[in-house]
């Protein structure tokens, strides 16, 4: 089974890349990283499936050749990948000097092999001794994060093709403050609200620390989905609107237009921190690029409460991933011309991919679902495109089956099979369809 798209059906310049982040594969038990908020987050009943966390992961930390290797062979263009805090600061204060090396050697390695690092600041490894003190609750962690980019930036800096402060600040901030679903697994409306400031915020000083350093090619990656009324009804209207407001428009607002949407500041308001309407000029620092990840849409109705924000998010009628997604390209089309309207800069989407059910079988991983997954959602980036919109390249999550947070090693999100006990990796059907693509 192949793809349907190739190279050449993309203007010269066009990048097809792979993505990952640092707890996810690299290994946190190695090379002197720091108790990060996902060490702890684990170590709690109930919020990981078995209790598991990233201290082996992939291996990538000792594996990392072999790994640029494939990003290599497949012909991708660029390799998206994170730095840990907790590695580069194990207490959130100190440098850790072995984990600047780590990611020295890493980015020396890519450019060895002809690939672009698009580098990503944070990919939600808080220290704990941040999270000690209040973690994105509390405003300091904007000049916190701005001395660890200095930090990582000072080295690797001059290496790079594109940067990101922050990794979806929805996630950052909303799913794991609010819905407690991820680190640091807390469920409170005020912390939710200042951590979706103060994330902001961090963006901002991160980007002017690196300004600071003569950089350029900074962006902001955003994470959407595709939010639709359940019925025709009025209410299931206005609840998918307050979805849309808190998962979409309130970052891209922030960022590009120095606001937050008036519908959802009218119940948030009253958890702001104080003087957050004098943050914008920082928050909004000028861009590069930026960054779309999008995997689904969710149709929304009422949750039956009156406690904000009303809502209760249901799955489509669609196909579904192994994450039990809707698979729905449509909405990846959206949210380029969405984008389009707050800003004329460079598209990138920085993430787009599915979990499958992927098993080892005769040496071989037969993962059709995925490559259909790519033909429907690679065509709906040409179609805009087509139609005028600025997309520089598309971003595959991910290279390697890894820590899925707290589903733990159950879904396979790789274009590579990962064996967690013999580590050993194996390239799926998708993997060699798209070295097979991008070839021509």
């Amino acid at each position: 089974m192949q793809l349907d798209f190739k190279r050449g059906d993309f203007p010269d310049g066009f990048l097809f890349g792979t993505a990952t982040s640092a707890y996810q594969i690299e290994g946190a038990s190695f090379g002197g990283a720091g108790l990060c908020q996902w060490d702890i987050f684990a170590q709690t009943p109930g919020n990981v499936v078995r209790g598991e966390n990233g201290a082996v992961a992939c291996d990538h930390y000792h594996r990392w050749e072999a790994d640029l290797d494939l990003v290599r062979d497949a012909g991708l263009d660029s390799y998206r990948f994170s730095t840990s805090w907790a590695r580069v600061m194990p207490d959130g204060k100190t440098v850790n000097p072995e984990g600047l090396d780590f990611y020295d050697r890493l980015v020396d390695g890519m450019l060895e092999r002809g690939i672009k690092p698009m580098a990503t600041l944070y990919h939600w490894e808080m220290p704990a001794a941040l999270q000690d003190l209040g973690g994105w609750r509390n405003r300091d962690v904007a000049d916190w994060f701005a001395d660890f980019t200095t930090h990582v930036m000072t080295r690797i800096g001059d290496r790079m093709h594109t940067v990101a402060p922050v990794n979806e600040p929805w996630c950052v901030a909303w799913l794991s403050h609010f819905m407690g679903h991820h680190a640091p697994g807390l469920r409170d409306i005020r912390a939710a609200t200042r951590a979706m400031h103060h994330v902001l915020l961090a963006h901002g000083k991160s980007t002017q620390a690196m300004r600071a350093l003569g950089m350029t090619g900074l962006g902001a990656v955003m994470n959407h989905e595709y939010a639709q009324p359940v019925d025709d009804t009025e209410e299931a209207a206005r609840l998918a609107r307050i979805y849309d407001g808190i998962y979409n428009r309130w970052f891209l607002g922030g960022v590009f237009r120095k606001e937050y949407p008036a519908d959802i500041i009218e119940h948030l308001g009253p958890h702001m921190p104080h003087g957050w309407q004098d943050d914008f000029d920082t928050i909004a620092q000028p861009l590069d690029w930026v960054g779309i990840n999008y995997y689904t849409r969710k149709l929304i109705g009422p949750d039956g409460s009156d406690l904000f924000p009303y809502l209760e998010e249901r799955e489509g009628p669609l196909e579904k991933t192994a994450m039990d997604w809707e698979i729905y390209p449509d909405g990846l089309h959206h949210f380029i011309h969405h984008t389009g309207q707050y800003t004329d800069l460079p598209i990138y989407i920085t993430e787009n991919g599915l979990a499958s059910y992927d098993r080892v079988e005769d040496g071989r991983v037969m993962d059709a679902q995925r490559i259909r997954y790519l033909n429907s959602h690679v065509a709906a980036v040409k179609r805009a495109m087509d139609e005028g919109a600025n997309v520089a390249g598309y971003t595959i999550w991910s290279l390697l089956d890894n820590y899925e947070w707290a589903l733990g090693y159950d879904k396979r999100f790789g274009l590579v099979h990962v064996d967690f006990d013999s580590l050993e990796r194996t390239p799926k059907q998708s993997w060699h369809a798209l070295k097979t693509a991008l070839a021509h």
